[in-house]
């Protein structure tokens, strides 16, 4: 399985990207270790997760949710 996910940032800010291990990413981002945005917005919590049987599909649902506006994002994870 494939997991495209959200994090909500201590300064409120959204990071969204995919993975096939969400609570293994979520911990690597908590430790700084997962990406630059996050390293300076720790400690974030996980507010959306949606699994995938491909990867192809994961990346291209990343795709779109990141084209979405915030006030689109948040009606898509109230969805869930």
């Amino acid at each position: 399985m494939f997991y495209v996910y959200v994090l909500r940032c201590k300064d409120g800010s959204l990071y969204t990207g995919y993975t096939n291990d969400a609570e293994k990413r979520l911990k690597m981002h908590n430790d700084g270790k997962a990406s630059k945005y996050t390293r300076s917005r720790l400690p974030v919590r996980m507010i959306a997760k949606w699994p995938f049987s491909r990867k192809s599909d994961a990346m291209k649902y990343e795709i779109m949710f990141k084209s979405l506006a915030r006030k689109e994002k948040m009606e898509e994870i109230s969805k869930l």
